[in-house]
């Protein structure tokens, strides 16, 4: 894929007021460029997309398939870095600005992301191949033209201000934005080509998220998945920065965590209580909730669904929970423990199927409520999916309807 770095935003928002204007010359007046500099503004896009944008018509200039393609995504993305803008300018009580687009570069944007991922100036110029004194300046000149303190030291490190923090989320989203454009405009040449970057939790990777990048796959087989597995927490940051597209396996939240998501429902999930297949409460058919106490627990930390879920078995049966001797939330681990002694745990059934099927891991019969979690994907609520992520989800739903 080419490099958005290559690309200017004023040269963007250029070729925006084309595609809604239809017309270069009345374009040239509405960005203050001459017709000759416009021209070479649209032919410098063209060459970094691969793509002719316009065709000349007698009606005017019209916009080709790539040229709407990255309209949409240059309105979008620079409507995310206008409102990250207007929240810095506001959090210093400066008065808004216009031409946002002609007074941020994409160099600082790069620049500011970099550092406040890395904390360190020295870090972030390596990682984006700029010498230290240009990613210096390029922050410096951001901080002049926001009129407000982005980075503070704090000893050796550099620490980001709440403010940047909060505006390098709008900038990642305008990266975003123009990354789909370049990548949907890719796949007009490439067939069925394309790329999603797809978050997962434990409850979607034993069997369900496997079977449906099977499917998937096999409907596109030039298409590319990146598969990032983390913690809820950082799958959320992620999505909500665009760093990733949609996240499959949570269980819902109520209410939402953040009011810029959307959690749309896959399947219900039952949990149950596993323990390894020597487990001294394996082979009894009734196990008293004094039993369970009786034993250690791994469990997740609160405020997780799976916590709350625990907590409930116990308190629907008039007990009060166990101290959790291991507060944890991966699976590896877990399952580590499991096998070297007599602790217990929850976990759905598909997440232990594995195990159970060899003998390894079993499940205890506990009493009390059966205790369901109803599992999500999770979106941003301003997301505008390329057909090929469209898919993708379509896929997830129906999947998750056939589901036994």
């Amino acid at each position: 894929m080419s490099d958005i770095y290559a690309l200017n935003l004023r040269h963007l928002d250029a070729i925006g007021v084309i595609g809604r204007v239809g017309s270069m010359s009345a374009g040239a007046q509405r960005v203050n460029l001459s017709q000759p500099a416009l021209a070479q503004a649209v032919g410098k896009v063209e060459r970094v997309v691969g793509e002719r944008l316009f065709v000349r018509e007698p009606s005017g200039m019209v916009p080709t398939a790539a040229g709407r393609i990255l309209i949409i995504r240059i309105e979008r993305a620079l409507r995310y870095l206008v409102q990250g803008v207007r929240l810095v300018r506001r959090s210093a009580r400066l008065a808004p600005v216009a031409h946002i687009e002609r007074r941020v570069t994409m160099s600082q944007l790069r620049a500011l992301i970099a550092v406040e991922g890395t904390s360190s100036y020295a870090l972030a110029a390596q990682q984006i191949g700029l010498s230290q004194p240009a990613v210096h300046r390029a922050v410096h000149d951001l901080q002049q033209f926001f009129g407000i303190e982005l980075l503070v030291r704090a000893g050796r490190a550099v620490r980001p201000t709440d403010v940047a923090s909060r505006f390098v989320r709008f900038a990642r989203l305008t990266l975003a934005e123009l990354r789909t454009g370049m990548d949907e405009i890719a796949a007009l040449t490439a067939g069925d080509g394309g790329r999603i970057q797809l978050g997962t939790l434990p409850m979607a990777r034993a069997l369900f998220l496997p079977e449906l990048l099977g499917q998937f796959m096999t409907a596109h087989p030039a298409a590319t998945v990146r598969v990032v597995e983390a913690p809820y927490g950082e799958l959320l940051n992620a999505l909500r920065q665009g760093d990733i597209d949609v996240f499959i396996g949570g269980a819902l939240r109520d209410p939402a965590p953040t009011n810029d998501i959307v959690q749309e429902g896959l399947f219900d999930d039952e949990a149950v209580v596993v323990g390894n297949a020597a487990h001294p409460l394996r082979r009894k058919k009734r196990v008293s909730m004094a039993e369970l106490l009786n034993f250690p627990w791994i469990i997740p930390s609160h405020g997780v669904p799976m916590r709350t879920n625990w907590e409930h078995m116990f308190r629907s049966q008039g007990v009060e929970p166990p101290g959790v001797r291991i507060e944890c939330g991966s699976l590896l681990i877990a399952r580590g423990l499991l096998f070297k002694g007599n602790w217990l745990t929850l976990m759905s059934r598909d997440q232990f199927s594995f195990e159970q099927a060899v003998g390894a891991l079993a499940e205890i019969k506990a009493p009390g409520e059966v205790l369901r979690r109803h599992i999500v994907l999770t979106r941003r609520r301003d997301w505008r999916p390329t057909p090929l992520q469209a898919h993708l989800i379509d896929m997830a739903h129906r999947l998750a309807r056939d589901r036994p």
